[in-house]
């Protein structure tokens, strides 16, 4: 099995910012108090937001359908879960997952990957995996593709010199989603939608800049074929603009929709 980040999981792992703990404890929240109390990370690639939320769920679940990304969460995350919670790591495609019969999730998370799901299938599938009183949560950040700033803008600038105008998804190119996801989970089972934005302030250097590309569908390595190292060395010469100290600071959000049903 192949996705659109295959051989991408080591750089994800290092280079991908997790989630503020805030954040968890604020998804937490939206959770029954229960026990087990149980967390299904759908597109979890290499954990992160699984080993966020360990300190608030006893019973976890988390998906990905790239098998590297599997691997390495599991590397990652195995060592860290708590005595008496239960952890499991699976290679399943959102479309197709299906939990152990009975199980249901108090808590779904779809962190950075909804764009990628067939979302209304997606959510539908869900109706029979999620508690009654359990919820949906769907939400990210914005990528270095959304050039906010000048250091920014000048990155992507290089990529688009290197690969073409439109942005990449692996070989093919993004197809951008026009609805708003609060408004297709409104046409979903979990159509009482609740929103919130979280800012997030990060810094950054050359070397992780470097690692982020590395880690996404749109400047992944193998893009650039034999002209990678001459991509990477333009990078650092246009980096080098917009720093003396080899720091670039980042003005970021997470916008957070979480679904219920209704009443």
């Amino acid at each position: 099995m192949t996705s659109l980040f295959t051989g991408a999981s080591g750089y994800y792992r290092d280079y991908r910012p997790g989630i503020p703990g805030d954040l968890a404890t604020r998804l937490a929240t939206y959770a029954p108090d229960r026990r087990p109390r149980r967390l299904l990370d759908v597109g979890t690639g290499t954990g992160l937001v699984a080993e966020a939320l360990l300190p608030y769920f006893t019973d976890i679940i988390a998906s990905d359908n790239d098998p590297g990304m599997i691997a390495t969460a599991e590397q990652a995350l195995r060592p860290q879960v708590p005595a008496g919670t239960t952890l499991t790591l699976t290679v399943a495609a959102a479309e197709d997952f299906t939990p152990p019969t009975g199980w249901k999730a108090d808590l779904v998370t779809i962190c950075r990957a909804f764009h990628w799901l067939d979302q209304e299938a997606v959510l539908a599938r869900l109706d029979s995996q999620v508690a009654d009183d359990g919820a949906v949560a769907v939400f990210g950040d914005n990528s270095f593709w959304k050039a906010d700033s000048a250091w920014k803008a000048a990155v992507r600038q290089v990529i688009q010199d290197f690969l073409g105008e439109q942005r990449r998804a692996g070989t093919g190119t993004f197809q951008h989603h026009d609805r708003p996801y609060s408004e297709i989970m409104r046409e979903s089972p979990f159509s009482q939608v609740e929103e919130f934005t979280l800012p997030v302030t990060r810094t950054w250097n050359t070397t992780s800049i470097l690692g982020y590309l590395a880690s996404t569908s749109f400047a992944a390595p193998h893009l650039f074929g034999e002209r990678l190292h001459e991509f990477e060395n333009t990078v650092r010469d246009v980096l080098r603009g917009y720093s003396d100290t080899d720091t670039f600071h980042e003005d970021n959000a997470f916008l957070v929709r979480v679904g219920r049903r209704p009443a």
